[in-house]
């Protein structure tokens, strides 16, 4: 989980300071969007529910993310 609260957090910075997502990170977030939730949920479902609920909060973020222009 710290893992991927990590990789998030470092596209959250770039993004923040660029307005927008560079084309490698854009490339990144596609391959790992298309790679699903599943094993996310799972791991943290044997976390218990505070490591669920944010799991749910980074995957909103990640979400996000996949919104913004790619320059």
């Amino acid at each position: 989980m710290a893992l991927y609260a990590s990789w998030i957090g470092s596209i959250v910075e770039v993004a923040l300071a660029r307005g927008s997502l560079d084309p490698n990170l854009a490339k990144m977030l596609e391959t790992r969007r298309a790679e699903g939730n599943q094993g996310v949920f799972r791991a943290a479902g044997e976390l218990g529910e505070p490591v669920r609920s944010y799991v749910a909060r980074l995957i909103a973020i990640e979400n996000l993310l996949a919104q913004l222009p790619v320059k």
